[in-house]
């Protein structure tokens, strides 16, 4: 291929691009310092839009990668690194690219690729509170090399956007007291950046809060931009404190619908009309502030305005001057910004969103590269067919996933690879794919098949892929034995069974019902995108503990090895949780049929426990770890105390008064023993003194409520899971279930 060719000989060219070289530099210098000096990257003109690398070793040993932008170089350097060193870096994992055998593995011929796609995005708008709500930056800074060694070049960046709106707001005149209250807490800003809420329920959010996430963003937005990243950067969307009306008499705002439940204290957020002169005038404030902080780094804006809100008019006219305003704004503060926004509300509130108003709605923006629109659900709910590729405009295909950072096996190998490619051919509009994750979970190998999916026109085969994604994962960079068998004949089964879900009618990750307030209706096969039906034989999934397990007792290096003990965890967590299901059912059968449940009752709390003793094994799966970086960013006690009433709040009531509950659950050690048992002990104490013709349903939720609200107020020492070893634990507990889990499961 001439392009091949034409990297090559640019290799030995100018160096008038070192300078831009220096993030990729020192990403290897951070994770794999013993091989800085092994590589050298090379940037080379290409007439392609799309990105393009070759890798290739020198006859002195050093890897010499090239690309045509830094996103293909740093692409490059992964697919050398996790293909032929058989080193990666993951979520939960961590880095592993340090194990890198020396010397690195030569070359026999080139490594080449080229994207079928111009776009990688990354992040749904609400990851930044249901996953990196309270991170740290060496938790970012994982993230992010993650990110750009799998070849993302268009992450959403909007953490610690308020200091930028208060000083907006602070500018015509609104009050400290006034703005304050329009907030929302550190777990709930993405809700209230929609609209879809206002104001915080436990306390207000600290200045100290505000000013530390701002400077956050700051070293964010620079390494993203180090790492070839273009950042897409927030806008001001229109919706304001409702003292608006005070320093703006005249102004045209609406109130925007009332959302999730919540009261209207909470929510019913005002918002200021985009047609309104003032609103251009507020976003070129925002704009500039962004500017003046950030530098000139991007003119791709984030901009939801009806994320599950319906707009004031379904009138056409009235849908097209919203957006042709807004558009017109953007237009003012930054003459080439592009507005992205997400195509979720098409979806969500299809009720409203007819064909034609979507067309009226997307037809405000006169020139279609002035929006980016993200088919967000696109694996299960495409919305570009029916919109005939959003009327022209350009659109990413996205995967969703999973709802609340929910922890359940779950994919669909199928429509990631072959629907996306079939897009790819379809749509003359398509751009790019994306990650729309609500939450980051442990089906890694899900995201990082779509982000690979983009360097090929063709479906990926998913057999090869799963094979070589495990032979990586545990192979400790070539350094130990060879991976096992039983470890590639467990992926395997996940991958056909698990991860290759068909039925759309549960198009997400399942929740287990043992994270639900517990009843005795309502909670078996709910389907939809927050399902908590199993679309696949759970006795294959125990089939796949047995191989992992039988593997790691023949190798027993895998016992300290952090990809296999997060893997042995979450299969773990899997299996068990499967296991609920069939038990609960049978408790629900005895009560009805007027037998004692004190057995099964006993059994259920029993499997709970033992849960709650396998995740206490490993750090990433414990309610601590959440708790402790929220109370991490106080600066004294009653901070502290306000940021763990949020971190709990987000993933139990998810509201004051459980507007949402149970809607972020998490399978967390700590939370399992200090929520979840308590709730179903509470239920059982009800149904051992309740006969059925008695079960009153009100009354019982309202006694679930009663504990769910002080759980709230309580504070990290009565949430310390203790921890274990993986091994131990597993053998007090795997042969205790084993063969009842198969008997149960195969029922």
């Amino acid at each position: 291929m001439l392009w091949v060719k034409a990297l090559l000989f640019g290799l030995y060219a100018s160096t008038t691009f070192a300078q831009s070289l220096d993030g990729i530099y020192d990403l290897v210098r951070r994770r794999m310092p013993d091989h800085a000096d092994s590589f050298r990257f090379s940037l080379v003109d290409s007439n392609s839009t799309n990105d393009q690398f070759v890798v290739s070793t020198a006859a002195n040993g050093t890897i010499l990668v090239q690309g045509n932008s830094l996103s293909a170089v740093a692409y490059g350097l992964h697919r050398y690194l996790a293909d032929v060193a058989l080193v990666d870096i993951y979520w939960f994992v961590g880095s592993q690219l340090h194990l890198a055998p020396t010397p690195l593995p030569r070359l026999s011929e080139p490594l080449t690729g080229s994207s079928v796609v111009e776009r990688r995005y990354h992040f749904n708008t609400v990851t930044f509170s249901y996953t990196t709500a309270f991170w740290s930056w060496e938790d970012w800074e994982l993230q992010l090399d993650w990110m750009a060694l799998r070849g993302i070049n268009l992450p959403l960046a909007w953490v610690g956007m308020e200091k930028i709106l208060i000083e907006v707001f602070r500018e015509i005149g609104l009050t400290d007291a006034e703005i304050s209250s329009f907030l929302s807490g550190p777990a709930f800003q993405s809700w209230n950046r929609f609209g879809n809420i206002q104001g915080s329920w436990g306390g207000d959010l600290p200045d100290s809060w505000i000013d530390s996430q701002f400077e956050l963003q700051k070293k964010i937005v620079r390494r993203m931009v180090e790492l070839g990243m273009t950042p897409v950067l927030p806008a001001f969307t229109g919706f304001v404190p409702a003292a608006i009306r005070r320093v703006l008499p005249n102004a045209t705002v609406v109130n925007g619908s009332q959302w999730g439940g919540f009261p209207e204290i909470y929510t019913n957020v005002t918002f200021l009309e985009p047609f309104d002169p003032n609103f251009a005038r507020l976003q070129r404030s925002f704009i500039q502030k962004q500017q003046q902080a950030y530098g000139n780094v991007t003119d791709i804006y984030t901009l939801d305005q009806y994320n599950e809100n319906d707009p004031y008019s379904g009138d056409l006219d009235y849908l097209r001057n919203v957006t042709r305003n807004t558009w017109l704004s953007l237009k003012s503060a930054d003459p080439n910004a592009v507005w992205m926004m997400q195509g979720w509300l098409f979806y969500s509130n299809s009720d409203f969103w007819t064909d034609e108003r979507v067309n009226a709605y997307l037809s405000g923006v006169e020139v279609n590269q002035d929006m980016l629109v993200l088919d967000l659900f696109s694996e299960s709910q495409p919305q570009w067919q029916r919109t005939q590729s959003y009327y022209g405009k350009p659109w990413v295909w996205c995967q969703l996933h999973g709802y609340g950072g929910n922890m359940g096996l779950y994919g669909q190998v199928m429509n990631v690879t072959v629907d996306a490619a079939q897009a790819v051919a379809a749509s003359d509009s398509l751009v790019g794919f994306g990650l729309t994750m609500e939450g980051q979970e442990g089906n890694e190998i899900m995201y990082d098949l779509l982000l690979d999916q983009a360097w090929s026109r063709q479906p990926i085969d998913t057999d090869g892929y799963f094979h070589d994604w495990v032979e990586t994962r545990y192979s400790s960079g070539g350094k130990g034995s060879a991976v096992r068998e039983e470890l590639y004949q467990a992926w395997d089964i996940l991958r056909t069974t698990a991860y290759n879900n068909t039925n759309l009618t549960s198009s997400a990750v399942s929740k287990s019902i043992f994270e639900l307030q517990p009843s005795l209706s309502g909670l078996v096969n709910r389907t939809g995108h927050h399902p908590t039906t199993i679309n696949y034989d759970p006795s294959a999934i125990v089939r796949a503990w047995q191989l992992m397990d039988s593997a790691a007792s023949k190798d027993s290096s895998l016992w300290s090895q952090p990809a296999f003990l997060y893997d042995m965890v979450d299969i773990t967590r899997q299996v068990m949780a499967n296991a609920f299901l069939p038990m609960y059912t049978n408790l629900v059968s005895a009560y009805q049929g007027g037998a004692s449940v004190s057995k099964e009752g006993s059994n259920l709390i029993q499997l709970l426990r033992d849960l709650d003793s396998v995740l206490s094994t490993n750090d990433n799966f414990r309610l601590s770890k959440w708790i402790q970086s929220a109370r991490s960013w106080a600066t004294n006690a009653t901070e502290a105390d306000f940021y763990e009433y949020n971190a709990r709040n987000q993933i139990t009531l998810w509201g004051p008064t459980g507007e949402i509950n149970d809607y972020a659950s998490k399978q967390w050690a700590g939370l399992v023993s200090s929520y979840y048992v308590p709730r179903w002990q509470s239920f059982l104490h009800y149904l051992e003194n309740t006969p059925a013709s008695k079960y009153n349903a009100t009354a019982v939720a309202a006694q679930l409520l009663d504990f769910e609200l002080k759980w709230q107020e309580e504070t990290s020492g009565s949430t310390q899971a203790e921890s274990g070893d993986l091994r131990s634990v597993l053998a007090k507990t795997q042969w205790k279930y084993e063969a009842r889990l198969i008997d149960a499961l195969a029922a």
